[in-house]
C-alpha cells in the first residue's frame, strides 16, 4: 500500500504538533480543522511556521494538515515549523542541507524553568531585609 502523506512531529516548549504533508496539493494548510489564517491571528506566526517551505521552495506543492495541542500560540507555531521541516525531510532527503543550514531541523530546547523551594518563582527571591 502506497503512503499518501509524510508525517513529522514538532515540539516547542509545552506544544506538540503532528504535521502531515500531502504531495500534489495547492498549498492549503489546515490547523486543528481550521484554516491557517483563522487559527493564527498574528501574521508573524504564519510567516514563522511557513519558513521551511519558503526556504526549500516547496510552498504550494503540498497540502498540510496539522494537529497541535498544548502551550501558547507562539510555541504552537514553533512546533508546527519543526514538524513541517521534519515532514519535508521525510518526503525528500535532498532538502536536508538547506533545512539544516537555516536551523529548521534543530529542536528549540528552551522550556520554562521549574520553581525552586524558598523562592517566589524560578529565580525571584523574597526581598532581603537586614534587620
Amino acid at each position: 500500500m502506497a503512503m499518501n502523506y509524510y508525517e513529522g512531529v514538532g515540539r516547542r516548549k509545552a506544544a506538540r504538533a503532528r504535521v502531515r504533508i500531502y504531495p500534489g496539493g495547492e498549498g492549503n494548510i489546515v490547523v486543528n480543522d481550521l484554516p491557517l489564517e483563522e487559527y493564527f491571528a498574528r501574521p508573524m506566526d504564519i510567516v514563522h511556521l511557513k519558513e521551511p517551505l519558503e526556504e526549500t521552495g516547496t510552498a504550494g506543492r503540498y497540502d498540510i494538515s496539522v494537529l497541535v495541542e498544548g502551550g501558547g500560540i507562539k510555541g504552537q507555531a514553533g512546533a508546527i515549523r519543526l514538524g513541517i521541516a521534519r515532514a519535508l525531510l521525510e518526503a525528500d532527503p535532498e532538502l536536508r542541507p538547506p533545512l539544516r543550514q537555516s536551523g529548521y531541523l534543530t529542536r528549540d530546547a528552551r522550556v520554562k524553568e521549574r520553581k525552586k523551594p524558598g523562592l517566589k518563582k524560578a529565580r525571584k527571591a523574597p526581598q532581603y531585609t537586614k534587620r
